[in-house]
């Protein structure tokens, strides 16, 4: 395999390590890649893959050397965009030989156990002679079926370890050997030999006992519980497959004037594309001509598609609903939204949490341990006991009851599977010490403008004098405005255009310096300003509309005169509108047990406003962007746990300061590097949608830890009591892994409180 050369800088390198059979292996694994001089390693069981971090002018090929003496496959990654392997054949990521290998044993030894368990659990199958066949038909299970068990098992010996397949090989070994002994050399082989199956161990002298089925059913079994664990931790990576294949695959570039379709990974800054309805947008750009709504319900779950015009940036993977755009690329390959989202996915898969590391390192002494109480026990069974046949059926059913699979996979599926659903609702958690911060937040401060407000001047009312259409109102301002670029003109216009249609073109328009503007629209002579541009030409406001003037300046809402004719026609009014969903969003973060906190630098009358109408208590106003951090330390030194959600530059300190930060999405880059929680929808419902996953990822990882270690704390001692047959107790440790690995999966049904 080749390796690429020395590394110029400190870098992180992902490896994928093939042959691991449970925790233990993954805790190998690090411990002898931490040895190696300025390497920081972390193994993952789950993922099967090792981040590794390496200072610089670091050789990866040391690396590669090191994980294969230690008698696993490794792989470095391929090259961005990479479709075949070292030889030059194509890849396909859906093949996976070691899972294809795993079916085939399985079906293999299923169909040669069934009958040899058959035949010793009912006595009134054992023909004469039936004790010869159960051993040519459980040979090839534990020899064949079982040589991947064997393998790892002679490996970890040369190399002076253990691990859950040193437990296998021995048990499954050792009942096969001693059916040997008792066919050939005791009187198992007699014909005529019958034993009932039992659940418990029974006194007798050993040489007429075999455990043929315990060795055919533990092989299977444990196959069985690999093989699900298997295909388990795949369906628990597909959320973060189905993100990376969003992306289109094809672009039609525009070349002077004409359309060429190339590959995506050819496309640069700067090109200009065309996105056809229905097609996919190539990737992140701004529109250059054409309008569409564009649905990017994919990336970040929001069902209501986007109207986009010239000058509006898109989203590479998103789907043009309607007409046909050109696109200028701003970013492509690892730098899209799309590649940044499945790489904040895969750190957080990749990563451990504390819980999972005292997890590893109980696992990693395990092994050794359980040995030696399986010694114990043969031991004790011989002194004490009624014969040499129970102190080895014991012994065996305490290594094999006691492999620590489900040990090492409570933590990192349920991480895998977690952090998956929320790639799927538009939620990107960075890590996974953040599941672990959700659970104490009790406080949650959240940034007024762009976060509970639209961010945007959006038209909330329009107030007309007597005998005046409010239609007519709006057409006329609207269409003197939309000749200006000023944020509230372009907010006034807009809503004209949407409840009235195609605006007139305004003539003879001039801009009034710090007053408004004025033209003629339809043959009329519009003014549209502050109160003082009309009062400048004696049109007065009657008292109705100037006392509801004066009301919505309190509340910190901007006010349009507008006039024609000679005459004060009514008042637009404009304000920072609050996001539809927020109301609902601060309500859920009540029932999670949260406290809100408004933080805004506005007056107090607004921010009183707007929490009034969203349902905060609690309003921290008239905050200086660099204090915003100031306000979170004091929060957290009266105690409080505090989680932050912002979107803009002046809250990335304050992100960073919290507990938990939360960053919107449709916020800048600053904000959400400083965030350990990406919102990719603008929807303030989806911070209680993180919250919730986060702790139900948690609570998924307690159970399973408390399964895993209750599991192995009342599984041994019965073992080793003589109270479990080993073929039973090679069942129940399959299960536990398919338990563990299930119950994760059951966070894939998890659910947004915008769909309940």
């Amino acid at each position: 395999m080749s390796t690429p050369g020395p590394l110029s800088a400190d870098s992180d390198i992902e490896l994928e390590v093939g042959g691991m059979t449970c925790a233990s292996c993954a805790n190998r694994i690090e411990r002898k890649l931490n040895k190696l001089d300025g390497v920081t390693a972390s193994v993952n069981y789950a993922t099967e893959k090792a981040k590794v971090t390496v200072p610089a002018g670091y050789d990866p090929a040391l690396l590669v050397a090191e994980v294969e003496k230690t008698g696993y496959t490794v792989a470095l990654p391929r090259p961005e965009g990479a479709t075949t392997d070292s030889e030059g054949n194509d890849q396909d990521p859906a093949d996976d030989p070691e899972l294809t290998s795993l079916k085939q044993r399985l079906i293999g030894s299923i169909v040669l156990t069934v009958p040899v368990i058959a035949m010793a659990m009912v006595p009134v199958l054992q023909f004469t002679f039936w004790q010869w066949a159960s051993l040519a038909l459980a040979t090839p299970v534990v020899v064949w079926a079982g040589w991947p068990f064997h393998k790892a098992a002679w490996t970890n010996l040369k190399h002076g370890t253990a691990t859950m397949d040193t437990l296998v090989s021995m048990g499954t070994s050792a009942a096969f050997l001693w059916s040997l002994y008792a066919l050939f050399l005791g009187h198992a082989g007699m014909p005529g030999m019958t034993h009932p199956f039992e659940f418990t161990i029974a006194p007798s002298d050993g040489a007429g006992n075999i455990y043929l089925e315990a060795a055919a059913g533990v092989t299977m079994f444990i196959l069985a519980g690999r093989y699900f664990e298997k295909r388990s931790k795949r369906q628990a990576g597909a959320a973060l497959r189905a993100l990376l294949d969003l992306g289109a695959k094809e672009v039609s570039v525009l070349r002077d004037g004409v359309e060429t379709k190339i590959p995506i990974g050819e496309l640069a800054v700067g090109d200009e594309f065309a996105v056809r309805p229905g097609e996919k947008i190539a990737t992140d750009g701004t529109v250059v001509t054409g309008t569409s709504a564009v649905d990017a319900s994919m990336l970040t779950g929001e069902s209501v598609p986007v109207e986009v015009v010239a000058g509006d940036a898109v989203t590479g993977a998103t789907v043009n609903a309607s007409g046909r755009l050109v696109v200028r690329a701003t970013r492509v390959g690892s730098d899209t939204q799309l590649a940044q989202m499945a790489k904040l996915v895969e750190d957080a898969q990749s990563g451990k949490a504390a819980v999972q590391r005292l997890a590893d390192r109980i696992s990693g002494i395990f092994v050794p341990i359980v040995i030696a109480i399986a010694l114990v026990t043969l031991g004790a069974w011989l002194i004490f006991g009624p014969g040499v046949s129970a102190a080895f059926t014991a012994a065996v059913a305490v290594l094999v009851i006691a492999c620590p699979c489900a040990l090492g996979l409570a933590t990192p599926t349920a991480l895998l599977v977690g952090t998956g659903r929320g790639a799927q609702m538009g939620v990107l958690i960075k890590g996974p010490e953040v599941f672990e911060s959700t659970r104490k937040v009790d406080t949650v401060v959240l940034d007024k403008t762009g976060t509970v407000t639209t961010g945007k001047m959006t038209l909330v009312d329009a107030i007309t004098e007597p005998d005046i259409d409010r239609t007519e109102l709006l057409r006329l301002a609207g269409a003197l405005e939309d000749a200006s670029e000023h944020p509230i003109a372009q907010a006034i216009a807009k809503a004209a255009a949407v409840e009235g249609g195609q605006l007139p073109t305004p003539e003879d328009f001039a801009n009034i310096e710090g007053k408004g503007v004025q033209g003629v629209v339809d043959g009329r002579g519009v003014l549209v300003g502050r109160e003082s541009l009309l009062a400048d030409s004696s049109q007065k406001l009657s008292s109705d509309v100037a006392a509801a003037r004066a009301e919505a300046e309190d509340e910190g809402k901007t006010v349009v005169a507008v006039g024609w004719d000679g005459r004060a026609r009514g008042i637009l009014v404009v304000a920072d509108a609050v996001k539809p969903t927020s109301a609902e969003a601060i309500q859920g973060l009540k029932d999670l047990g949260l406290t809100p906190v408004l933080l805004t630098g506005d007056n107090e009358a607004v921010a009183r406003r707007i929490a009034a109408e969203v349902g905060i208590e609690k309003v921290i106003a008239e905050v200086l962007p660099t204090d915003k951090v100031d306000v979170v330390t004091g929060l957290q030194n009266e105690g409080k746990v505090v989680a932050m959600v912002g979107d803009g530059v002046n809250d990335a300190p304050a992100l960073a300061q919290a507990d938990l930060g939360l960053a919107m999405g449709t916020g800048t880059d600053v904000a959400i590097e400083a965030s350990d929680i990406t919102l990719v929808r603008g929807d303030l419902r989806a911070a209680v949608d993180a919250i919730r996953l986060s702790r139900k990822t948690l609570g998924t990882i307690k159970t399973n830890l408390f399964w895993a270690f209750a599991y192995n704390v009342a599984a041994i001692p019965i073992a080793a009591l003589g109270m479990l047959n080993p073929m039973l107790a090679g069942a129940a440790m399959a299960f536990s892994s398919v338990f563990v690995v299930g119950n994760s999966l059951r966070l894939r049904g998890f659910r947004s409180v915008a769909k309940q």
